[in-house]
């Protein structure tokens, strides 16, 4: 009887198509992340920062195609900023294990991230729609609810790419671009730490669906 209820339950759950171009594009940045990490630890600083400007790129080109053509999903709303986060956190480290980037600010940045993690982890468990299951934890066709950035956190985002992208072309640079860049650590250090109280005292940055929403994004 719990076996056929349970069947019953996850035959009413509704799914969305999660198969769609700008989420194809987005996990295309997700499996880049690493290849970018293993190319600064090998110092292949022209090929690392090709690839991290793809990265850049697709970020731009999949937000633009989901908006165009209404392909915008839950799922996509989690994994988008998802991969700009691995994308960072493998940079952040793999530049501060090659002294590129200050272990304190790395610190900030992965303490921020680390702390979001969780919290997604935690809100994606007590939105999923019952039977909660670990296959249908990591079942992204389930919509239960959706992550809304806030602007310092998109500020801060973007600040941070063009800080890790600075850090990964800095040994192709000739100028001396020292200033500039202890600036820019400190300015980003300020941005994250804000970026990160503003999920706390933000009301509407974690939405979790009501029945209706997740019917309204399946159809």
């Amino acid at each position: 009887m719990r076996q056929l209820k349970t069947r019953i339950l996850c035959s009413l759950t509704p799914h969305e198509n999660i198969y769609t171009i700008p989420n194809i594009l987005t996990l295309s940045r997700l499996a880049a992340a690493p290849v970018v990490g293993y190319l600064v630890l090998h110092d292949q600083h022209a090929w690392a920062l090709g690839l991290f400007a793809y990265a850049g790129i697709t970020d731009l080109v999949d937000g633009y195609i989901a908006r165009r053509w209404k392909l915008q999903t839950v799922v996509g709303t989690v994994i988008d900023p998802m991969a700009d986060k691995v994308l960072m956190t493998i940079l952040t480290v793999c530049l501060a294990v090659k002294g590129a980037l200050p272990v304190w600010l790395a610190s900030i940045i992965l303490a921020r991230d680390v702390g979001l993690g969780i919290a997604a982890i935690y809100y994606r468990w007590i939105s999923l729609p019952p039977p909660k299951t670990f296959a249908r934890y990591w079942d992204f066709s389930l919509p239960s609810a959706e992550v809304h950035p806030t602007t310092i956190s998109k500020v801060n985002t973007a600040l941070q790419l063009a800080l890790i992208g600075a850090c990964t072309a800095q040994p192709l640079i000739a100028a001396d671009v020292s200033t500039a860049m202890n600036l820019m650590q400190y300015l980003v250090a300020s941005t994250t730490i804000w970026s990160g109280a503003s999920y706390i005292y933000t009301k509407d940055a974690v939405k979790i669906l009501s029945e209706a929403e997740r019917r309204s994004k399946v159809e």
